[in-house]
């Protein structure tokens, strides 16, 4: 299986730390956040990996370089502008093939063990989801004995890390720009979308705030760990 890590949004509630550096390469205890993705697709067993970018997208490729150095092979799809979620994975489907692939975002921070997912027969997307952080209160889909809804009770907030069959994105022109939302909730409407719930480790690296927050947690974590040695 082949995998994708999202990393052409401007970030724009990032500024201004996104204006001269792309988010996924802001540090995450000490290491840039799409580095941690790589380290932990590759200790799954993924090989090929897709890399999307616009915004500063010459500074990824510089970064990451084919992968060798985390034993992948790594492809971008370079965006003029940003095609949004759907729109880039449309757009990169040439480097992804026909069978399903792992999606991650390239802003998220998470234990999840990508090894451990699988796409059901016939469904057409898989999600993980967590429980709602304090931002996202309302969440956005409910699960319920596997299969995800968009109404419902107890909703949960999609994790940004799913798996996707090609033929969820066939209405999608190649270079389009499009939301992955509105496919969903189709797909949900067939009872072609399952989820699971991961309990670990996640967080949206959405503003500095975040960002400094996972930063202490990191330091005080190495902190703890050090003084009990």
């Amino acid at each position: 299986m082949r995998a994708m890590i999202l990393a052409a949004g401007r970030g724009e509630r990032m500024r201004p730390l996104t204006d001269h550096t792309p988010k996924p390469l802001l540090k995450v205890g000490g290491k840039p956040i799409i580095v941690w993705h790589l380290e932990r697709l590759a200790k799954a067993g993924f090989s090929e990996i897709v890399v999307n970018h616009a915004h500063l997208g010459e500074q990824i490729e510089h970064a990451l370089g084919n992968g060798s150095q985390w034993s992948l092979h790594i492809q971008y799809s370079p965006e003029k502008i940003a095609l949004e979620t759907a729109g880039g994975i449309a757009n990169a489907l040439p480097l992804l093939g026909q069978e399903p692939f792992l999606v991650v975002n390239g802003d998220v921070y998470t234990d999840i063990d990508f090894s451990q997912l699988a796409l059901p027969s016939r469904a057409l997307a898989h999600l993980v989801m967590v429980d709602n952080p304090p931002q996202h209160p309302m969440g956005d889909f409910s699960l319920n004995e596997g299969k995800l809804a968009k109404d419902g009770a107890a909703k949960l907030t999609f994790s940004g890390v799913g798996l996707y069959h090609p033929d969820l994105f066939q209405a999608v022109k190649q270079g389009q720009a499009a939301k992955l939302a509105p496919l969903l909730v189709t797909a949900m409407h067939e009872e072609r979308v399952t989820g699971v719930r991961h309990m670990g480790e996640w967080h949206d690296i959405g503003t500095p705030e975040r960002l400094a927050a996972l930063n202490q947690q990191f330091a005080c974590h190495s902190q703890t760990t050090q003084s009990i040695e």
